[in-house]
């Protein structure tokens, strides 16, 4: 995947008063739409959720923030589901168009971007040491981040007692890979490149790109140049399109929300409450119990560090977007003292295979969709479902909302309802801030541990200024 600082757009800074209102506006929702449960519904209580939703909408009404208006469609969906349930029941038909359109992007996009990372290098073996240790290293943190993830969600069981009955769409396909690892191992591979994007087999498309990117790599550069050049017109055309589908997402958010909402009341926002608890206490738990530690292990100067990592992001937190915090998270590692060459090998590659909140997050989101259908999974099974989730996201690192976008594409793998995965979306918009940033601060301190694994961190230098 390709990033360039051109390409990448820092959203304004919303003034206070700006995001006070919509505080506010949350507060006197979620005031609304829980006292129903203790006191009995009463008029003045939907008021206040109008009042509420008013609130929110009112300052926001020019903001091209699709985030902003995710959050607020999920709300309204909400409402809706609770005011007039017999029309909400209608509006499911714009949750099955939005999950049609993101099962439509995965397949081409993932099959792109996975030639172009690894026949791009063109000789395999220029990626040299530093890349094999980047890799091992990559895998090593992101597994840990998997393990934790895990382990936060069996804690909590955030998705327990949340029942629902009704599926969004149509049952799993008859040809779903069963949970028995023989199985599974001849399923990953595919007989038919065609069939498999057809029947959404995303992890079969992944394995058909590694094998077709390590091909293309071997052949001369005069028949790969024109083949590299159509997988990325192929990616760069992808990443406009999942534009054009995210703006979709509001509706079909909104529209799942308002037919869950009608089903099963407002009780299904508290597993959600509980789930984004849980998404933060485990990203905490990460930066203390495994990024704090490696620093440690390599010697890497934690106060130095932390003021490096912390304008990327601040950046990352507030765009919820990696590709945003790109060149100043470069930036910041060469002043550092991070040598350039390792920093454009380690940081790009890190945004496929080191997102390490990403991953996290994958892991709970996952157990979370399994717990609200009753699967009653071991720990073997889960992190089977998970591992094979973490191979499948690797080609849509860039993409917004990457992991629900692979949860949705590959539902009917796992025999997973998608029900719930509309739910998470709703929420996903707030734990995305978190992730995001655990990503980037993970790529900055994967660039400091392989400079120092070479022995070639050297002493910091005046970082340019945003003016500069």
């Amino acid at each position: 995947m390709q990033n360039s600082e051109s390409s990448v757009s820092i959203p304004e800074k919303q003034p206070p008063a700006f995001r006070a209102a919509t505080a506010l506006g949350v507060a006197l929702f979620l005031a609304g739409a829980l006292l129903p449960l203790f006191l009995g519904p009463h008029a003045w209580m939907t008021a206040l959720r109008w009042i509420g939703l008013l609130t929110i909408a009112l300052p926001g009404i020019r903001s091209h923030s699709l985030t902003r208006w995710i959050f607020f469609a999920m709300l309204l969906g909400a409402e809706i589901g609770l005011d007039r349930p017999l029309f909400a029941e209608h509006l499911r038909v714009f949750g099955e168009i939005f999950l049609r359109l993101i099962r439509s992007i995965v397949a081409p996009l993932i099959f792109g971007t996975l030639v172009l990372g690894i026949a791009g290098h063109g000789n395999l073996r220029s990626v040299g040491r530093i890349g094999l240790k980047s890799l091992i290293y990559f895998e090593i943190v992101t597994t840990l981040a998997l393990l934790l993830g895990i382990v936060a969600i069996n804690i909590s069981r955030a998705g327990e007692g949340l029942q629902i009955t009704a599926p969004l769409t149509a049952p799993a396909a008859p040809n779903a890979a069963p949970l028995h690892w023989d199985d599974f191992l001849l399923h990953v591979f595919p007989e038919n490149i065609a069939k498999s994007i057809s029947e959404n087999q995303i992890l079969q498309v992944a394995v058909f790109a590694i094998l077709f990117g390590v091909a293309l790599a071997r052949v001369p550069e005069a028949k790969r140049g024109p083949m590299l050049k159509l997988c990325e017109s192929l990616t760069d055309t992808m990443f406009a399109f999942t534009k054009l589908v995210m703006y979709f997402a509001p509706i079909g958010v909104g529209g799942a929300m308002a037919y869950t909402v009608g089903h099963l009341g407002i009780s299904v926002l508290l597993p959600l409450g509980k789930l984004l608890l849980t998404g933060y206490c485990a990203l905490l738990a990460f930066l203390l119990l495994v990024l704090f530690p490696i620093t440690r292990l390599a010697r890497i100067p934690l106060r130095r560090f932390i003021q490096a990592v912390a304008e990327p992001a601040t950046i990352a937190f507030a765009t919820s977007a990696s590709e945003a915090a790109l060149p100043r998270a470069m930036e910041a590692m060469e002043a550092f003292g991070v040598p350039r060459r390792i920093v454009a090998f380690v940081i790009p590659a890190g945004y496929s295979f080191n997102l390490d909140g990403s991953t996290l997050y994958l892991a709970l989101a996952s157990i979370f969709v399994a717990q609200v259908a009753g699967m009653h999974l071991g720990w073997t099974e889960q992190l089977f479902m998970v591992f094979t989730l973490m191979l499948t996201s690797k080609g849509v690192a860039g993409v917004p909302r990457a992991v629900l976008m692979v949860l949705l594409a590959t539902s009917a793998t796992f025999h997973l309802p998608t029900e719930p995965i509309f739910i998470i979306l709703g929420i996903d918009a707030l734990m995305d801030m978190a992730r995001t940033s655990v990503n980037v601060i993970g790529n900055c301190l994967a660039c400091a541990v392989i400079a120092r694994w070479e022995g070639e961190l050297g002493e910091q230098v005046p970082l340019p200024t945003l003016s500069s």
